[in-house]
Parts: C-alpha cells; structure tokens; sequence
C-alpha cells in the first residue's frame, strides 16, 4: 500500500500525526551541513499560521512550540536528519464523538472511511489543516537557506466576500497569491519533473486548495499568442523577458524571472449551523455544529503557500547543483 506523507527529493519532508493525537511532527531530511538558524524566525513563522489570532480563525489555542529532536547542534545544522514534534495542548476529541459514525458533506469523512476502512473522526485526523504545522516548519527552515542564495518569497491573501455580509455560521474561501524572487535560471526537472507541476503537486496538496494558475494562468485562453510572448531582451548584460506573462517557467524550467502563481482556496466545509449528512449505514442524519473552526483557511493558508513553495525551491535548488560538476 502506497502512502505519501513525504515531499521532496533531496530537501524532504516526512509528516506525522492527527489533529487531536498528542503531537504533530515531522522529519526533515537533506538539510545541508553548517547552516546558522534562527530559531525566534522559525517561532515568528508559526505564529503566523496558528488558530486563535483574530476574526474568522478557530478559537483552538495552540501554541505551536515546536521541539527539536535532531540535527541541530547549538543552533547549526549537522547534515543529519532533522527530527522535530509540536505538541498538541489544546485538542478536545470529545467534542467529535457525534461524528463517530457520521459522514459530513464536502469533507474527506467517506473517502478516507471508502479507502482505509478506518478513520479518526477527531476533528479530519490527519485530513485537518492542523497538519500543515509541520510543513510550516520544513519551509521555515528552508526560507532560511534560500534567503542566503538570494531568494526570498512572499504570499498574500484575497478573499472575494466580505466576511462581515455572511449569514451566521457560514464561510468563505479565498485566493492566495505567491511570488518567488531571486530565482536563478535552469531550475526544475524536465519532464515529468517540470518546477511548475512539482509547485503544482505541493499547493494542491494544502488543505481545501481547489486551483492553481501560474503566470497568466487561466487569463491565458483570452489572449492571441502575439499578446502573451515573453519577448527577449537583454539589460544590463543579463538575459530577461520583457514581460512576465509565463510566471517566471517556460518549458519546466525557470527563466531567471521572478515566479508567480495563485492557489485557489474553497470555503470551509464545517458550518457553524445545522446541515444534512449521511451515518456509515447510508442514512441521512442532521448534524449540529459543535467543536472550533474557521471561517476561512485564506489568511492562516499564506505561510503554508510560502512553505510549500520554500521546500520545492530549496530542493530544485539543491538538486540543480548536482547536475554542474
């Protein structure tokens, strides 16, 4: 049976835990030697994806301290293997049991019961965005090392309603756009291994992500051809484009341009109101909400858009300097 908790291929990350197990962690693998890191940076980063900071995030109060296991030797990177966990101290399964033997719409309940024959109903288990922690952390420390190649990259939120219209209890989804600067040409792995589709695989494997565009992206089929050609230019004895319509990517590869693309995120499926679902029996059941939840993904989305996006550039990055002798 083929199981995917790991990402990357020289710069790796292996994920483990459930959202109300007692810990969340990971191992991140492939961390190059003699790296200085911050960890106040790495706490900074965290806090920016925890529950409980403001209007429409759970009210689910985790502190998200993360504990270094491995790899790390007063605050530089030794090569080996780094091994972290981020207690769970706020989770409360009890307020799942209704859930027991209960499918709720929209949610991964049926596909995970269709495909294991077991799930942990507490809170999505594993299918909660309480797993992207420890993809915070990976792409954290990868941010750091990047930073010191000269690339840097920065998310942003847009959410089309306005939370405040909303009917009690109800949600939005969101746009989270990215960009990447500072990237050098020739990364990525053609063709199956295309920088575009590994950033592809990576957003679409966040939590509620239903969309990915890079470049003009889906504006594309508006366009003639003459419209959209990133004509060459060359400016100060560097090779450019004069505009920057393909993202930063042409033919898998990176053009030296600065990446950018957008993650499409959908509303939350855990209404805070009454709704239909279904129990393990195929009878229709009406679920009342209970337990803490978001009213958006969009804002606490943003660092695991960068994070994804660092553990995909740092491993590019490290991969392209195996192929230059």
């Amino acid at each position: 049976m083929a199981h995917r908790n790991r990402i990357g291929n020289l710069y790796s990350l292996t994920s483990f835990g459930e959202s109300h197990g007692p810990a969340i962690g990971g191992v991140i693998d492939g961390m190059p030697a003699g790296v200085a890191i911050d960890l106040e940076e790495l706490h900074r980063e965290m806090d920016r994806r925890k529950p409980g900071q403001g209007n429409g995030t759970s009210s689910r109060n985790e502190d998200d301290e993360v504990e270094i296991l491995s790899g790390l030797k007063d605050g530089i990177t030794l090569g080996t293997p780094i091994g972290f966990i981020i207690r769970n101290r706020d989770s409360r399964p009890e307020d799942y049991d209704h859930l027991k033997d209960v499918f709720r719409p929209s949610h991964a309940d049926y596909t995970w019961q269709a495909k294991y024959g077991i799930r942990d109903h507490r809170g999505g288990g594993r299918a909660s965005a309480r797993e992207t922690a420890a993809r915070v952390v990976a792409g954290a420390l990868a941010k750091q090392v990047l930073a010191q190649v000269g690339i840097t990259i920065s998310a942003k939120a847009m959410v089309a309603k306005n939370m405040a219209d909303l009917s009690e209890g109800d949600t939005v989804g969101g746009i989270v756009a990215c960009e990447i600067h500072g990237v050098p040409a020739g990364l990525g792995e053609p063709v199956f291994g295309k920088l575009s589709s590994q950033l592809a695989e990576a957003m679409m494997s966040i939590p509620a992500a239903k969309g990915f565009d890079i470049g003009l992206g889906f504006d594309f089929p508006n366009h003639t051809g003459r419209e959209v050609l990133d004509l060459w230019r060359v400016d100060d004895g560097k090779i450019t484009t004069a505009t920057n319509f393909s993202g930063g990517i042409q033919g898998g590869i990176s053009n030296g341009n600065d990446i950018c693309f957008r993650v499409a995120f959908k509303p939350v499926a855990t209404l805070m109101q009454p709704i239909e679902g279904i129990d393990n029996q195929g009878n229709v059941v009406n679920i009342e909400p209970r337990g803490r939840h978001d009213i958006s993904v969009v804002a606490r989305a943003v660092p695991v858009v960068e994070a994804m996006a660092a553990i995909v550039m740092l491993d590019n990055y490290l991969l392209n300097k195996t192929t230059h002798l």
